[in-house]
């Protein structure tokens, strides 16, 4: 009987830590909203109103630009960005971000060797960034020859994967 007990125990214990663990799960904007680094682009996601579309199942593939590449805009385009009448165009910038498909850094890393040296990959907004390996770093290259080194890989959330970049890459 105590043998019973205990199974019992032991069973309800798993089954608690597996719903834990569930409701700790988070998807790309949660993952994104707990990083101090990335408080300029959480801000630029709601400004967007794409917090529901990246929250969707997705998977989704986000090249995620810190503080510190926001800062590197010009003086005030951050700001203006953020204005409600320019919505769309904000929009287009952060979709410029975020390719469709979970592509973990080995899978970056295959794509570009298969591709003899680069990958280009479509964005959601259509767009098209290059990855290639420059020094040993995967640097991407977006359609206005704005360059932007990821920093971090693999960030996981449930709907995709993050991967942190030093610049913001701009579509034409």
């Amino acid at each position: 009987m105590k043998s019973i007990k205990n199974a019992a125990l032991f069973a309800a214990a798993a089954l608690l830590s597996i719903n834990a663990m569930a409701q700790t799960k988070k998807d790309i904007v949660d993952v994104a909203a707990g990083s101090p680094a990335h408080t300029t682009l959480v801000a630029a996601v709601k400004a967007a109103d794409l917090v529901t579309t990246l929250q969707s199942d997705g998977p989704f593939t986000v090249f995620a630009p810190t503080n510190d590449a926001f800062a590197k805009l010009p003086a005030g385009t951050v700001d203006n960005l953020l204005k409600p009448e320019n919505k769309a165009a904000l929009a287009g910038i952060l979709t410029y971000h975020v390719v469709a498909g979970n592509l973990d850094a080995k899978t970056v890393l295959a794509a570009i060797k298969e591709g003899g040296g680069k990958a280009v990959l479509t964005t959601v907004a259509g767009g098209k960034l290059t990855a290639a390996v420059v020094k040993g770093k995967v640097v991407l290259t977006d359609e206005k020859g704005g360059k932007a080194t990821v920093t971090a890989t693999d960030l996981a959330a449930t709907n995709g994967v993050i991967h942190v970049i030093d610049a913001v890459s701009l579509p034409k």
